[in-house]
């Protein structure tokens, strides 16, 4: 059962083995710290990430820029505290979008079966015969690049993951005497529906989006490195690292600060997921 539907008791109970998982406290303390520096980055940025100076381009890691400066004299460490927020904001963006839809599909394919089930199951089969990425490319190149059509492109490509699993575990309750006493008491659909059925699909559709945000974050980036994500010269880490490939054998560290940044941000959601597994999933009790 997830925190928001679980009552007063069992939040406890869960709060408690939340921080008793090694995978989820340290998970958790990652992408809280990546949080905090997306909201303070006014703050804790030492330069502003776009004012270019030439006359320090390229310069090496020091004491006055602590990862070095890139091609166009800007603050790494400034550009890569920066670049914290769209990246959160296209998760979050995706976030809304994505599971909602998926965790929607799914229920209704599973509670309400044949016509309606035989439909959305092949809406959702024809979008999984797509390859994700390449679809989402595809899309971000009719609507044109930047945050908001990136994080839509993204999210209208993982859904039917979110579908597929909703609707089996769906399926297996319409099944059960739960529900069939539930509808015998004079329970309504839309109270079975979102009273009962969606607080039982929840905990794995939760498991699965925290998966699921580490590879969103590397798609956010791959966007950003083709030139497809946020347009410059917001600082951006997928496009930080296409810049540093340019110079990578002579200046690494500027390729290397924001792909290390990618790297501990996917880590932290996967982390975070693997924590939850072990909370959330009752075979792992």
């Amino acid at each position: 059962m997830s925190l928001a539907f679980a009552p007063p008791a069992n939040r406890t109970r869960l709060l408690r083995q939340f921080l008793r998982s090694p995978s989820a406290v340290i998970g958790g303390a990652v992408i809280l710290l990546i949080l905090v520096l997306a909201v303070f980055a006014p703050i804790m940025a030492p330069y502003d990430p776009i004012v270019q100076n030439t006359a320090i381009r390229l310069a090496a890691p020091d004491a006055a820029h602590w990862l070095g400066t890139d091609a166009f004299g800007r603050d790494i460490l400034s550009r890569l505290i920066y670049g914290t927020r769209p990246t959160l904001l296209l998760v979050l963006f995706v976030v809304v979008l994505m599971a909602p839809i998926g965790i929607a599909v799914g229920v209704l394919a599973g509670y309400f079966g044949g016509m309606t089930e035989r439909v959305l199951m092949r809406l959702t089969d024809i979008v999984m015969s797509f390859p994700r990425l390449l679809l989402a490319f595809a899309f971000v190149a009719i609507l044109g690049p930047g945050l908001i059509n990136g994080a839509l492109a993204l999210a209208l490509t993982s859904w039917p993951a979110y579908a597929r699993q909703a609707r089996v575990e769906t399926t297996a309750l319409r099944r059960s005497d739960y529900l069939a006493a539930s509808e015998m008491v004079g329970i309504g659909r839309l109270r079975l529906l979102f009273g009962h059925v969606l607080p039982l699909v929840m905990p794995s559709a939760i498991i699965r989006l925290a998966l699921d945000l580490g590879g969103i974050i590397l798609a956010a980036a791959g966007l950003g490195f083709l030139g497809l994500g946020v347009r410059p010269p917001t600082a951006e880490w997928g496009s930080m690292v296409a810049e540093g490939t340019q110079v990578i054998f002579d200046q690494w560290w500027v390729a290397a600060a924001p792909g290390f940044a990618i790297l501990i941000t996917s880590l932290g959601f996967n982390l975070l997921a693997d924590g939850l597994r072990d909370i959330l999933d009752p075979r792992h009790d």
